[in-house]
């Protein structure tokens, strides 16, 4: 399968599962259709208010399952796996954004942006989510909010601050 091919299952698999999901609790994070090992992987991403566990992503799973089943465009043989996204959770939607404003993330660009007035344009930021408005991520970096917009943002995910935990346990 081609490059776009790849793409047009994932994304069908999102528009299909997103909304049935999130009728049951779950948010979709993100869907991946890639080719591991010989073959093919259909993983899905899911999480909801207060955490995700294994018996979460087991229900989730039946339930996505006969959908796939029912509406059954997925030409070649698959796994199906459904996951958490972990600790370096990707950040897409503004409702992200706002949720886990006050944690630490990392942000992407495209290429190097004005963020904030004064400094050098750069292309990657990791601080405090401050939140998402009027189209655009903020972060604090050094003291500083950096707004990026939405729509020239690569990647952003949580970052787990290490330093911060333990400080917590100490």
């Amino acid at each position: 399968m081609t490059g776009i091919a790849q793409e047009s299952v994932a994304e069908r698999a999102r528009q299909l599962l997103e909304p049935v999901l999130a009728r049951d609790g779950y948010d979709l994070v993100e869907v991946e259709w890639l080719r591991e090992g010989g073959s093919w992987v259909l993983r899905l991403y899911v999480d909801k208010q207060g955490g995700i566990g294994i018996d979460d992503c087991q229900a989730a799973s039946r339930l996505v399952e006969t959908i796939l089943d029912v509406d059954d465009f997925i030409e070649p043989a698959y796994s199906l796996e459904v996951s958490s996204p972990g600790i370096d959770r990707p950040l897409r939607k503004p409702e992200d954004f706002k949720r886990f404003a006050g944690q630490r993330a990392k942000v992407k660009a495209f290429g190097p942006i004005e963020s904030a007035p004064g400094l050098a344009p750069r292309k990657q930021w990791t601080g405090t989510l401050c939140g998402f408005d009027s189209g655009a991520v903020e972060i604090q970096v050094d003291g500083k909010v950096h707004r990026i917009p939405v729509d020239r943002i690569a990647k952003a995910h949580l970052e787990y601050d290490f330093e911060a935990d333990l400080r917590r346990k100490a």
